[in-house]
């Protein structure tokens, strides 16, 4: 296996280690909270490990929300946020591409550009795929738990997802230094 091989699934591995800890940790701090950590490790997955990468953690997030950390969450809804999880980071790299390399005005206007559209994505998937799909087909699902998991999927996976990715954004300079030296000496 080549050295650039490793380095993918290490990288793969350390974020989805950090997105299954930022669930664990940020739960009882509520939605506002967990959501934007696990929008941060997405975006920051993208901005490291690309399109790939990230792709791989948007998908394994929720299955490991579910079934290591318990995350009470109806298993119809699990392929919506795999979906809305991978809306986000699919148009954060498409759209950004690889301008993180060179971080001037004009690519921090796209990366920003990239995020906006990727969070709003989400949301999209997230509340057409949940509120208009998945709730109809639990059974037995009480009103209550209708209104609650239609409140969730709403204005908060917006909100997640942009404060998530600008602190990812905010961060990114040191993102990008921290993947050339790993990457220098990976390669070594």
């Amino acid at each position: 296996m080549n050295r650039e091989r490793i380095l993918w699934i290490t990288r793969t591995a350390i974020f989805i280690a950090l997105l299954v800890s930022a669930q664990a940790f940020t739960r009882p701090m509520g939605q506002i909270v967990t959501g934007s950590s696990v929008n941060f490790v997405l975006v920051a997955a993208s901005i490291l490990g690309g399109l790939s990468s990230a792709a791989v953690v948007a998908v394994l997030s929720p299955v490991f929300a579910f079934l290591i950390i318990g995350i009470p969450v109806f298993p119809q809804i699990i392929p919506f946020i795999m979906l809305g999880n991978f809306a986000l980071v699919a148009a954060f790299c498409l759209i950004a591409g690889k301008s993180f390399n060179d971080l001037n005005t004009s690519t921090y206007i796209r990366i920003c550009g990239a995020a906006i559209v990727g969070s709003v994505l989400k949301f999209l998937v997230l509340w057409v795929g949940v509120t208009q799909v998945a709730l109809r087909l639990i059974p037995d699902i009480m009103p209550p738990q209708v209104a609650a998991m239609t409140v969730a999927f709403s204005w908060p996976q917006l909100t997640t997802a942009l404060i998530g990715s600008a602190v990812a954004i905010a961060v990114m300079p040191v993102l990008v230094r921290v993947m050339k030296y790993s990457k220098s000496e990976a390669l070594n």
